[in-house]
């Protein structure tokens, strides 16, 4: 797709599609669906993000299937966290989604914290999961300092959401400035406008505690557990690794595939939609 994207209501306007809200525990959950495929592909965003991550890849991917699109507990329009998110949190409330909405087997796509959640998910609940497309997949341990940059960027832009600082924050995981667009910054300044959403931030920024991010930590050996054919998606400016911890995460999943993303950082669903959307949906139909 081109850089001159218009909003994801343009380009989902003219499909069979439905936002709305669920209760999902004590979660008022704001979920999108798009199309009518006879599988379901549950999207799912990174830290503080929002189904509109997404944009560019609804359309590719509701053409074959039915695409789910949700904000978690915490984030973007679902009711804001009240206290520290941890992997099982996001878990649990994906398991209720699922229940809610009556599906028992799905495609789960996540990027970043999305595709933490994913993984985990998928080896406690592998009899809920058909296959898994991990963009980007977040929960390695990491350098303090890495950590602490990510966090003080998110948090001013939390603090005070001027379109600069937001967009300083979308820098943080799109390697092209070029490729961040105004709607999307704009998107993101009225999802950390909300009220109480600076104090939400904090308990979503948990995860980026030493000790909690340990004991919620993704190692080789979460992907060599893996029992549902998984495509990796990888790039060559990601923040938590080089390419070659790209090629080692996909080796070791069993039925592992990786796709690797040039020129791109932690958001290569958005960065090169037109080689991630091909790539996805010849893995779904392959293994799917």
């Amino acid at each position: 797709m081109s850089q001159e994207l218009g909003t994801l209501w343009q380009e989902i306007g003219d499909l069979p599609h439905q936002l709305r809200y669920i209760d999902v525990g004590n979660c008022r959950t704001r979920v999108l669906s798009v199309g009518q495929g006879k599988d379901t592909i549950v999207l799912m965003a990174g830290t503080s993000g929002h189904l509109e991550a997404f944009t560019r890849n609804i359309r590719a991917l509701a053409g074959e299937y039915t695409v789910l699109a949700y904000d978690y507990p915490g984030h973007g329009f679902s009711t804001l966290a009240e206290a520290d998110l941890e992997i099982p949190d996001y878990e649990q409330h994906l398991l209720g989604l699922l229940d809610k909405l009556g599906l028992d087997q799905v495609h789960l796509c996540g990027e970043s914290l999305g595709g933490w959640i994913a993984l985990k998910f998928a080896q406690k609940h592998a009899d809920r999961v058909k296959t898994l497309i991990l963009s980007a997949p977040g929960g390695q341990v990491m350098p303090p300092s890495a950590i602490g940059k990510t966090r003080s960027v998110s948090r001013n832009a939390v603090e005070d959401p001027t379109f600069e600082n937001v967009k300083a924050r979308l820098q943080v995981v799109i390697h092209d400035p070029a490729l961040i667009t105004d709607e999307l910054v704009q998107m993101r300044r009225a999802v950390y406008r909300r009220d109480g959403f600076a104090k939400s931030m904090s308990h979503i920024l948990a995860l980026q505690n030493p000790e909690i991010r340990f004991r919620n930590r993704v190692t080789v050996e979460d992907y060599a557990a893996l029992t549902v054919p998984a495509l990796l998606v990888w790039t060559d400016h990601e923040p938590s690794g080089g390419v070659q911890t790209g090629k080692d995460f996909a080796a070791a999943i069993p039925d592992g595939e990786l796709l690797l993303i040039r020129n791109a950082a932690h958001w290569p669903q958005w960065e090169d939609p037109q080689a991630f959307n091909e790539r996805a949906l010849d893995f779904l139909a392959r293994k799917g």
